[in-house]
């Protein structure tokens, strides 16, 4: 199943993935049930607002990151094992209805687990862009990697 371990995986790799398309229905149906704010439901309140249209809740954004990342570590294979936690979300720029969302992720550190040697720790910064190269995203996140004899 795994193809892709702790020990295959350098300081500097970098990957880039995803195509999500964001939908009107989406961000309306997110933020109904998370963050209910009227620039987020209401496409004439969202007019009115500094953001000037219909736009994703950052916590929404981080949700559409969340899935192209685990659908490209499924593809590759990865050994991923979850996260104990995140460092850093900014988010730059709505992120408006029919945007399409690509990522771009860096590995910037990487040690064995102190607690557990079957496991690696990476840390790594994702780039949320839209369809323009425009970033909307970026996120500094620690992340487990199971190792190959773990």
């Amino acid at each position: 199943m795994y193809q892709v371990y702790f020990e295959d995986i350098t300081v500097g790799d970098v990957s880039e993935f995803g195509a999500y398309k964001v939908t009107r229905e989406e961000i309306i149906d997110f933020a109904s049930k998370y963050d209910p704010q009227p620039f987020h439901l209401d496409e004439e309140a969202a007019k009115k607002s500094v953001f000037g249209g219909l736009c994703a809740s950052g916590w929404h954004t981080c949700a559409m990151l969340m899935r192209m990342l685990v659908d490209h570590l499924q593809d590759k294979g990865v050994a991923s094992m979850g996260s104990p936690g995140i460092d850093s979300i900014k988010w730059i720029r709505p992120v408006m209805v029919g945007d399409t969302l690509h990522v771009r992720a860096s590995v910037d550190a990487k040690r064995d687990s102190n607690s557990r040697p079957n496991l690696g720790l990476l840390k790594g910064t994702y780039l949320v862009s839209n369809q323009n190269g425009e970033k909307v995203m970026t996120m500094n996140s620690n992340y487990m990697v199971a190792k190959r004899n773990g």
